[in-house]
């Protein structure tokens, strides 16, 4: 135990501000709710679509949302079974709350993966593409969370179009000025083109992001908000 004398005392207080933890928290949640509408999306996805807004601090977000009737239940089912998330940037696993994680389910990127510069020049793509060619082996029954890399979930797509296994759920939340609408257009309009429905869940336009992605998979990891 550390001597109270060795702590550091707080500074005077200048400011008239909340500073007590759980009550930030229900606030938070009871301002998006009161800010911001849910009713065009399922009605399972409700506490999903709070922590997205939570995470960006936004509530304007909530209208761009798209979530596929299916998503929660094919998410949440797939880590309860223990499946592994499967994510293109660390920023993304580092935002997972492991605790909420059900079965202590793996979070992997491989973006660091040694064999990913080489694939990328030879595939001519970035490397956050690359590196979603060698999900391979843990695709199928996956999580997958994109929340960084347009050209991730774009060559996602395109495996998946050339019969690669078939991921639970996909959350395609990158964020950029090049192809992050572009791909979340494509991941809305996946089964109406190639008649594969995989379970979605992105943001219209250029807003996505790790926080936002991270912020999706601890609402699905654990119901309770």
């Amino acid at each position: 135990m550390v001597a109270a004398d060795l702590l550091p005392a707080r500074p005077p207080r200048r400011y008239a501000y909340v500073d007590d933890g759980a009550a930030i928290y229900l606030d938070s949640f009871a301002t998006i709710r009161r800010e911001a509408r849910f009713d065009h999306l399922p009605a399972d996805a409700e506490k999903v679509a709070v922590r997205m807004v939570h995470g960006s601090g936004q509530t304007d977000l909530a209208a761009d949302l798209a979530i596929h009737p299916g998503l929660v239940a094919a998410a949440r089912t797939a880590l309860e079974a223990g499946a592994p998330v499967l994510t293109d940037a660390h920023m993304v696993a580092s935002g997972v709350t492991r605790a909420r994680l059900p079965r202590d389910n793996e979070v992997l990127c491989l973006l660091r993966d040694p064999r990913v510069p080489g694939l990328a020049a030879a595939m001519g793509t970035t490397r956050s593409a690359a590196a979603v060619s060698l999900w391979a082996d843990r695709l199928e029954g996956a999580v997958v969370a994109i929340g960084n890399a347009p050209t991730a979930l774009f060559h996602l797509l395109e495996l998946l179009a050339d019969g690669a296994p078939r991921p639970a759920a996909v959350l395609g939340v990158p964020v950029g000025f090049i192809g992050a609408a572009e791909s979340k257009e494509a991941l809305i309009g996946f089964a109406a083109e190639t008649g594969i429905d995989v379970p979605y869940l992105t943001v219209r336009g250029r807003r996505g992001g790790s926080a936002i992605t991270a912020s999706a998979l601890n609402a699905l990891a654990q119901e309770a908000e």
